[in-house]
């Protein structure tokens, strides 16, 4: 009995000892305590600070047909939907504002009616045609909310005139008094006719799937650096670097070419069964959309290979890259939409590559074209400034033998 009491004290000695030797490893990084404790901290301060849960209104133009007897000032329609539609501005123009709706410089086209005194007049209600240009399943649902409010407001207005003017609908204003209108038609003088011109549905899937692809290359990218590095220096390969002939530069361009192989190879795997196997959308090229995730793997690499190089053990540069993914998925726009946020929050998101990638992947796969053509430059930047930070933290690197 004595001997099994022995045996467990010493086991329990032992692990003690264990705990210990981890615990004073632990206490003797504290870079490590410090992105453990401060890095999601920091992460949800940003988030609370720069998000501001406003959402803009729908830019949104009024096409009033020549002959159509609505009212031609923006201001007029300004009450009808408030906090949810922004007028730009109300013309004739129906083919050019259709044009801009689908170049996406406006949000939302509203079409009035050509002859709607007459229809009233017929006893008919009149159709009001609205259409957006969304990909983004909850932007399509904001816009079919708005879209109901302007027509309640509508309706609320013309039965209020109508009323005011004795129920015989305005016999001034329509011509002879009218009579037999049908009570819905009294109740709702106009319906809407609503379209998203979106060359592909706002369905969860489709517009999530280029996210979670342009994530999951970033975060792939990244975990495989990482470590590379802080390996080599602990295990005193750099003191064998110093004394090769090899240059940094050499160094870190075949690093950069050995895991951009792995990281392509698996994206490539991944993009197959995003399109093939769960069907999202691809309407833009293969070459473009080539381009996008060798510009998103570059920068991404980067990102890995600078947390190598200053991460002064590897449980840091663990956690370093889960506080990438953290923000990431906080703020680049993958949860919620980066003009959400407040402006020097953006310029914070900006600076990560996925944010970029999530938004070009979304347009060439969905809309068939990347409009904002600056985030391919933005890719490039992040990642030539991510190269050139990395040369210079290794020369020192080397120089310094850590």
């Amino acid at each position: 009995m004595s001997d099994r009491v022995q045996g467990v004290s010493h086991s329990a000695i032992r692990m003690a000892s264990f705990t210990g030797k981890e615990l004073r490893e632990v206490l003797r990084r504290p870079g490590v305590l410090l992105s453990v404790i401060l890095g999601p901290f920091l992460v949800m301060f940003l988030f609370g600070l720069g998000y501001s849960g406003y959402r803009a209104p729908f830019a949104t133009e009024i096409v009033v047909p020549a002959e159509g007897d609505f009212s031609r000032l923006a201001q007029d329609y300004e009450t009808l939907a408030p906090g949810r539609l922004e007028i730009t501005q109300v013309s004739d123009d129906r083919d050019g504002a259709e044009q801009r709706l689908r170049d996406g410089a406006i949000d939302l086209l509203v079409v009035a009616p050509e002859n709607s005194a007459a229809e009233l007049r017929a006893g008919n209600q009149t159709t009001i045609r609205v259409a957006w240009n969304q990909v983004d399943p909850v932007y399509d649902q904001l816009a079919t909310l708005a879209t109901s409010i302007l027509v309640s407001s509508l309706n609320a207005e013309i039965i209020e005139q109508v009323a005011a003017e004795g129920i015989t609908f305005a016999e001034g204003t329509l011509g002879p008094e009218v009579s037999d209108i049908l009570p819905e038609v009294i109740a709702r003088p106009t319906t809407v006719e609503t379209e998203n011109v979106a060359p592909t549905e706002p369905d969860v899937l489709n517009f999530f799937g280029p996210a979670v692809f342009a994530l999951v290359i970033q975060h792939l990218a990244v975990t495989l650096t990482a470590l590379s590095m802080v390996r080599e220096r602990l295990s005193g390969q750099m003191d064998r670097f110093r004394v090769a002939p090899v240059t940094s530069m050499e160094l870190l361009v075949g690093k950069y070419l050995a895991y951009a192989v792995l990281s392509l190879g698996v994206s490539a795997i991944v993009g197959v069964l995003l399109v093939g196997v769960l069907g999202v959308p691809l309407l833009g090229s293969i070459g473009l959309f080539t381009g996008i995730v060798l510009l998103l793997t570059f920068a991404s690499l980067g990102f890995g290979l600078l947390i190598s190089l200053v991460a002064d053990s590897e449980r840091q540069a663990v956690q370093l890259s889960m506080l990438i993914l953290l923000a990431s998925v906080f703020f680049s726009g993958f949860v919620l939409p980066v003009t959400d946020f407040a402006q020097w929050m953006q310029v914070i998101a900006y600076g990560l590559p996925v944010t970029h990638g999530i938004a070009a992947l979304q347009e060439l796969m969905l809309r068939g074209n990347v409009v904002d053509t600056w985030m391919l430059g933005a890719l490039l930047g992040i990642g030539v400034v991510l190269y050139v930070g990395s040369l210079l933290r290794l020369r020192r690197v080397l120089r310094t033998a850590d």
